[in-house]
């Protein structure tokens, strides 16, 4: 399983990685460059939008385009020429250290998403979001640092969610309401792994994880333990998303942001967009229900 680069993008902090089954192709962010990218592998167009704020994920909306976590809150957008954004949710101010950071959708079309001290990382200021349909963001955990990851598995009764800056991936129980409980420990980077960044599962139930100056990616089964290591030839790996016409391929995003020159001379093709093919067999993505 030897990854390959498919876009030289340049992210300096690529993200958020969704595969779009409508138009066969893959969606990502680059949070930092304030833009929303899109990947076709049929025909290898690249196609790029700027965002007016940082933008932290971009997720299909049943009734139609986007909704996405800018730096102040969550918004509805259209791809366009232009982009067209219209504000939903606000939930930060303007000029608040806090911005919106990893997303993901459930079963059931509901959203959840988490937030972080942009300006200092060591904070824990970060807050996990549970958006209903037609709700309002309702807080179900908080005091993390950096938020990542949100993944569920395969039966919907368990939740993954990531603090990056603790190296640690936290499981809940979650019930068909979205009531969380349960919280524990379920894995702990360590040594040269890095630090847990954003994850999916795939059609077995098993959790892929990114993993952050770790430069691989790690696939694991539902108790932990680890079953699978793809190097990745950047050391900021960020996010992982099954695509493709049969959901076999595995897409990974990565960052150069804070990389001095002799990393990146070592590591040039960080921010860079990958594909693994043929690495395992993805789940189809869920599109906001609201």
């Amino acid at each position: 399983m030897n990854p390959e680069r498919v876009w030289d993008c340049a992210c300096r902090l690529g993200e958020g990685a969704v595969w779009n089954p409508a138009d066969a192709s893959l969606y990502f962010v680059d949070i930092k460059g304030r833009e929303v990218l899109a990947y076709t592998p049929a025909d290898g167009a690249q196609r790029r939008w700027p965002m007016p704020q940082k933008v932290g994920w971009i997720l299909p909306r049943a009734m139609g385009g986007w909704i996405a976590g800018l730096e102040s809150g969550i918004a509805a957008v259209q791809l366009e020429a232009t982009p067209r954004i219209e504000w939903l949710h606000r939930l930060h101010p303007q000029g608040s250290p806090m911005r919106l950071n990893d997303a993901a959708v459930d079963a059931h079309g509901r959203l959840w998403f988490g937030t972080m001290n942009n300006r200092d990382e060591s904070r824990p200021d970060g807050v996990f979001y549970r958006l209903d349909p037609g709700g309002v963001p309702v807080e179900v955990d908080a005091a993390y640092h950096v938020t990542n990851g949100p993944a569920f598995g395969a039966d919907g009764r368990t939740l993954w969610h990531t603090d990056s800056v603790l190296a640690t991936v936290y499981a809940y129980d979650v019930d068909p309401e979205g009531r969380l409980a349960n919280r524990r420990a379920w894995l702990r980077f360590g040594g040269t792994d890095g630090y847990p960044d954003g994850m999916t599962t795939d059609a077995e139930g098993a959790v892929w994880i990114a993993h952050w100056d770790g430069g691989c990616v790690t696939r694991h089964d539902a108790a932990g333990r680890e079953l699978l290591r793809i190097p990745i030839p950047a050391p900021r790996v960020t996010k992982v998303a099954f695509g493709g016409a049969d959901l076999a391929d595995l897409y990974v995003t990565t960052a150069r942001v804070g990389l001095d020159e002799a990393a990146l001379a070592a590591a040039p093709m960080s921010g860079a967009l990958f594909v693994v093919r043929g690495a395992g067999r993805g789940v189809a993505p869920h599109a906001f229900a609201g």
